[in-house]
């Protein structure tokens, strides 16, 4: 089967093309604009890559033409980066996947049979909501521009599936780490900045006191969980939470690191940031539901492989 990744160059991308590879024997395709991925990252991948951007309509066609599968993981991250500039997270977010919808519908007609949509969301989009752990059933309350867009990403592709029958996974991920996961820029993710600073012996910076908390989510678990969604073309009529009800301030994970790398770490403590949420953790009643074999690994585990990574490049 022919597989079409958005994004398939980015972090999670390029770790699903990984996984992939090794446990199938699908025809892999990405398409990125390496605007945040890089074509490195799959290396020793069977997959094809194609340069170009989502919001090219003709080239999203052409690219989907004969697939079975799309994960449609291309987007603009970061909650600060909306900050900054939240028509362009708007455009990539919402926007490019509607266009990303509309080929696979179309390419659904030409073929036939439909093809099977899987979509990355976030877990933003609860934002302000308090109540812990998060259900798919609360109220979202997006608190940044990134959030919004992923609640549109969510409800275009929930919308598809219930209007035209286009059969669609919607995931909402949490605090997604691993290896591949970019450090060296101003909106890098939490732990692999920290990875990233403690090896090179420069202080962890740290948004606000240290204590909030977020549901970590290794990336092996999250491209196993998507390539049995492939395989066995699971859908739903809403959005599912891919995590596993963990939470785990930062602090925590600073003296892990520590016992990891094996000597204290240096904390610059900064203000909070605008759109960040104090506390998250997932609800993973449905996911458990809809994959009952999927066996995470544990933070313990997924911090020690990234810091084998890091210290690997």
């Amino acid at each position: 089967m022919r597989v079409v990744l958005t994004g398939g160059a980015g972090f999670i991308g390029a770790n699903l093309c990984r996984t992939l590879s090794r446990t199938s024997d699908h025809e892999i395709v990405v398409l990125d604009d390496l605007s945040t991925g890089f074509s490195s990252n799959l290396e020793g991948t069977t997959a094809e890559l194609v340069v170009g951007s989502i919001l090219d309509a003709a080239l999203v066609d052409e690219t989907i033409r004969d697939a079975g599968a799309v994960v449609h993981l291309a987007a603009r991250p970061s909650v600060p980066r909306s900050l900054a500039d939240p028509m362009a997270s708007h455009l990539a977010n919402a926007t490019g996947t509607i266009e990303v919808l509309e080929a696979a519908r179309r390419e659904s007609a030409r073929a036939g049979k439909p093809v099977h949509v899987v979509v990355a969301s976030s877990s933003s989009v609860y934002g302000a909501t308090d109540i812990l752990p998060k259900s798919e059933d609360l109220p979202t309350s997006p608190v940044s521009p990134y959030a919004a867009s992923k609640l549109a990403t969510e409800a275009y592709a929930v919308a598809y599936q219930r209007s035209f029958g286009l059969p669609v996974l919607c995931f909402r991920f949490f605090n997604v780490f691993g290896p591949l996961q970019a450090a060296g820029h101003a909106y890098a993710a939490v732990i692999p900045a920290f990875v990233s600073a403690a090896l090179a012996g420069q202080p962890l910076v740290v948004h606000g006191d240290g204590l909030q908390s977020r549901d970590f989510t290794f990336v092996d678990t999250v491209t196993a969980v998507i390539t049995d969604a492939i395989g066995r073309r699971v859908t739903f009529d809403s959005p599912v939470n891919l995590a596993f009800g963990t939470r785990t301030d930062l602090m925590t994970v600073i003296a892990r690191l520590e016992a990891l790398i094996g000597e204290p770490l240096a904390v610059d403590h900064t203000d909070p940031r605008p759109g960040d949420v104090r506390h998250s953790q997932a609800d993973w009643s449905r996911l458990k539901k809809l994959f009952p074999d999927v066996d995470p690994v544990s933070l313990q585990e997924g911090l020690e492989a990234t810091v084998e990574w890091f210290r690997s490049q």
